[in-house]
């Protein structure tokens, strides 16, 4: 076999494959083997015809298509590893010369793992956020749990006033004319919490239970549907019941109902302290995406079109995925929210370009770093994944571990480096403030 290499531009390099005769000739015998039975010729009983007397009837082109894949699954996969050749893509392949006793020689036209050249990555002055827990959030986050634990009780009798909620069936009309996502039947809609356009939770107030009435309202100018931006809309509503919200006290008493403490104090203490926690990770993790993206904006490299694609094919996968746990699909998704899937791609491909060349900086700089991911790194990797996924019992864990090692390694071992990796440049950063 004999191979010339040719860099045609950048990323894509040109192949040219020479197989000997033989190699060929056995390819044609390989070809002839598999297809023999399809064959019926005057003479002969079906699938039981020579090789030549076949060729003679349809000529030897009638073995080309699999005697040229065999050839190229024998070939190909060789010539790249000999050639240390990383492709991104399926290869373009054409034919130079075909024939019986003759070399095989083919082009393989392929896009290739980009060079990266690293610029500064170690050392790097990086601002890190810092966040501070204030009263006001604390506070928030008792009347958030003060409204999870409220009593909802019918309003025999009155009218709807801010803070009830109105049990309604409403149905809405543009121009006339009814509009998908327009009616609801038994919706609890709480007064003044802004659920609804505009004004359309005010104009409710004051009517009883049973009392119908037309509520005219204009979409927002950006309200993210063609059909109804801007537009004037009336909705036929009838109140069917309503309800109070009877808030509890914020009081020791509630404390005691609502956690492990006993005084008020003592749960806002602990809701601070979570914060602060939480807000602590906030940071790092803000920090740590900072310093990867000033080591990748420091990196130099050309990264190909099909890279980006196959990125972008990903997170449309990874949205179809989350949407379908919702009960939706992404014809659906695109349809309420005035997209096209060309319109999702293009918003996807910035995202998608960032995270290609920040994997193959981080790659770049792990091979430079000499980072190796262990075995038993990989197997504690695994058993972290196995314990998330619910196991409690030791046998279990290591059971789930093993399987998760034998079907996921490449993605533990990428896992492990790239933490590595992070871990020395957020290591060697200087933070500021």
């Amino acid at each position: 076999m004999n191979v010339k290499k040719e860099k045609i531009e950048e990323n894509v390099v040109k192949l040219e494959i020479t197989v000997e005769s033989s190699k060929f000739n056995e390819a044609m015998k390989k070809a002839f083997a598999k297809n023999v039975k399809k064959f019926n010729i005057p003479g002969f009983r079906k699938g039981k015809a020579p090789m030549n007397i076949i060729k003679k009837y349809y000529g030897e082109g009638v073995f080309y298509e699999d005697a040229i894949n065999f050839c190229c699954d024998d070939t190909y996969p060789k010539v790249l590893k000999e050639n240390n050749i990383k492709p991104v893509d399926y290869p373009q392949i054409n034919i130079v010369q075909i024939g019986e006793n003759k070399d095989f020689i083919y082009t393989a036209t392929v896009t290739v793992l980009p060079e990266v050249k690293l610029g500064k990555y170690k050392g790097l002055e990086v601002k890190r956020n810092t966040y501070d827990v204030t009263d006001e959030e604390v506070e928030k986050e008792l009347k958030t749990m003060q409204e999870k634990n409220a009593r909802i009780e019918t309003k025999e009798d009155g009218a709807v006033e801010k803070g009830n909620i109105a049990v309604i069936d409403f149905k809405g009309t543009v121009d006339g004319k009814e509009f998908e996502g327009g009616e609801g039947k038994d919706y609890k809609l709480e007064i003044g919490s802004g659920t609804f356009i505009d004004n359309f939770e005010d104009q409710l107030v004051g009517l009883k239970a049973g009392d119908s009435k037309d509520v005219k309202v204009k979409f927002p100018e950006k309200y993210g549907r063609d059909d109804l931006n801007g537009k004037e809309a009336v909705f036929k509503v009838t109140v069917k019941e309503i309800k109070n919200k009877e808030l509890p006290a914020l009081d020791d008493e509630f404390a005691k109902e609502i956690s492990e403490f006993d005084t008020l104090e003592e749960v806002k203490v602990d809701i601070k302290k979570k914060k602060q926690e939480s807000n602590k990770l906030r940071s790092q993790r803000e920090y740590e995406e900072a310093v990867v993206d000033a080591a990748c904006s420091n990196a130099e490299v050309s990264i190909p079109e099909v890279m980006i694609k196959k990125e972008v094919d990903n997170m449309l996968k990874d949205l179809e995925m989350k949407l379908k746990y919702q009960g939706l699909d992404l014809k659906t998704y695109y349809k309420y929210t005035n997209n096209t899937e060309e319109k999702v791609r293009d918003y996807m491909k910035d995202t998608a370009e960032k995270r290609v060349k920040t994997d193959l900086v981080i790659a770049e700089i792990a091979k430079a770093e000499g980072i190796k991911a262990e075995d038993k790194e990989l197997l504690e990797r695994a058993k972290d994944m196995a314990k998330q996924y619910g196991g409690k019992e030791e046998d279990k864990i290591e059971k789930m571990s093993k399987l998760i090692l034998d079907s996921q390694k490449g993605y533990l071992k990428t896992d492990v480096i790239n933490s590595k990796v992070i871990n020395i440049l957020v290591d060697s950063s200087k933070a500021v403030e």
